[in-house]
């Protein structure tokens, strides 16, 4: 592999710093100066969760004088990263930006185009007890020497959702989901020969839901070191039986009526609370949307498993997204005024009033125990049956391993959409899902080297 001169700053940091000219910087609001901090804030939520997120912060901007926190919604999380490279060629960079899991990897690599919130915490002076922070949650987005990158928000999981009013009209236990990939094609069937008008099964994000936790849920890793917590050098690893398998049986399920694919990324999301679908597997976030348009009595319950492989199931992994926060540019650092107003933000957003409201308004999680804690003893769970699952999901089986841990692959945005392509093709019976896998796994590699070649110290 060629070596890049030792004075040589990694190709994706140079490409970001690079095209991004010096930023300018807010001034510094003196105490005599009335006007507050403006900071804008880029975040990917649609309605109606852009809408809470936007609330959240506009009581926010109520209940101080210093900081006013500007949001605005840049499309899809991978429309709104691509947002955010191009304001930085543009010299526009928002002080904050909401990103999504997989893009952690890349985000880490950006080097001086983020400030690490370890970092602005320190010059700030400002404390959050991350170690209140639920595990699986603080640790996707830290460091390998354990340090906070990028501040945990919108964290969620995958779930089941299920139509009762189908389930009945099928014959089926209402209060009863299926917990096995054998007990849900069981009922697909039930569910097809009712005629309800609906397809019996989809799944939003289909890698997410199909491949990534699949493989958490089974204990089988979908990339060496660590799913890539452990270094720049993974390779794909889901070219596997147990993936064929699951695979196989959505291209069957699909040949015989029993199952849709409903688009990339969260497109399905819309097919179960419009009827259109019987079972989705999706986001725990999509509860607050399920609660709004929904017209039917609905559950929530945990992500079907394989019973016939060893040890499953464990934890799922999150999904979501955190809040990192971009530098003015090479040659011109956040205000000491601006630092001092994201990390007062952070600070807010963090306290357990805070994360119980967002979860109990969206379905995300409570990050910190003493939110989960608040949840509880309020009595929500028991009003609102299911809102407690994602939680219960992330502790399941009662260990968390490298293959459950989460993903941290660099270009995984990229990655994400090689797999969809390829399992489309599958669907589409342009090629058989071995073919797929094997593409994937190739394509996804080469997207991996071409990574690591750029961001190798």
């Amino acid at each position: 592999m060629p070596r890049r001169p030792a004075n040589a700053l990694p190709l994706a940091r140079r490409a970001v710093l690079a095209a991004a000219p010096a930023l300018l910087a807010t001034p510094s609001i003196g105490r005599a100066q009335a006007a507050p901090v403006e900071l804008h804030f880029w975040h990917g939520l649609p309605q109606p969760l852009g809408g809470l997120l936007e609330a959240m912060v506009a009581a926010y901007n109520d209940s101080q004088r210093g900081v006013r926190i500007v949001p605005s919604f840049r499309g899809s999380y991978p429309e709104t990263m691509v947002a955010a490279i191009a304001a930085f060629r543009a010299g526009t960079a928002p002080h904050i930006v909401q990103m999504f899991e997989v893009g952690t990897a890349t985000m880490m690599a950006a080097g001086r185009a983020v400030i690490p919130v370890h970092e602005l915490l320190e010059r700030t002076g400002t404390r959050i007890d991350f170690s209140d922070f639920l595990p699986a949650v603080r640790g996707y987005y830290q460091t390998a020497d354990g340090k906070q990158a990028s501040m945990p928000f919108n964290s969620s999981t995958s779930v089941m959702f299920w139509n009762k009013d189908h389930f009945r009209q099928a014959g089926l236990d209402p209060e009863k989901p299926p917990t096995t990939y054998a007990e849900l094609e069981a009922a697909m069937r039930r569910l097809k020969a009712a005629n309800t008008g609906a397809v019996p099964f989809t799944t939003s994000w289909p890698t997410w839901l199909n491949i990534e936790q699949v493989s958490a849920l089974h204990d089988i890793p979908l990339a060496t070191l660590a799913n890539g917590f452990a270094g720049l050098g993974a390779e794909l690893r889901i070219d596997n039986p147990l993936i064929r398998r699951h695979l196989e049986n959505l291209v069957r399920w699909q040949s015989e009526g029993l199952y849709r694919y409903g688009g990339r990324d969260n497109a399905a999301d819309a097919l179960l609370p419009a009827g259109q679908a019987s079972i989705v597997l999706a986001s725990s976030g999509l509860r607050a949307r399920v609660e709004k348009e929904a017209r039917f009595a609905w559950g929530e319950g945990m992500l079907p498993y394989y019973d016939d492989v060893p040890g499953a199931p464990i934890n799922s992994i999150i999904g979501g997204a955190s809040f990192w926060v971009m530098q003015g540019g090479p040659r011109n650092t956040r205000s000491e005024a601006e630092m001092r107003g994201i990390a007062e933000f952070f600070r807010h957003i963090s306290q357990p009033a805070a994360q119980a409201k967002w979860h109990t308004d969206t379905g995300y999680l409570p990050l910190t125990r003493a939110a989960f804690e608040q949840v509880k003893a309020s009595g929500f769970y028991e009003r609102n049956p299911g809102a407690q699952v994602p939680i219960e999901q992330l502790l399941r089986g009662g260990r968390m391993t490298d293959n459950s841990r989460g993903i941290r692959l660099g270009g995984f945005v990229e990655i994400r959409v090689i797999m969809q392509e390829e399992l489309e093709r599958a669907l589409q019976g342009q090629q058989p899902v071995a073919q797929a896998l094997a593409n994937a796994t190739t394509r996804g590699n080469q997207v991996l080297r071409n990574f690591e070649r750029q961001n190798r110290a």
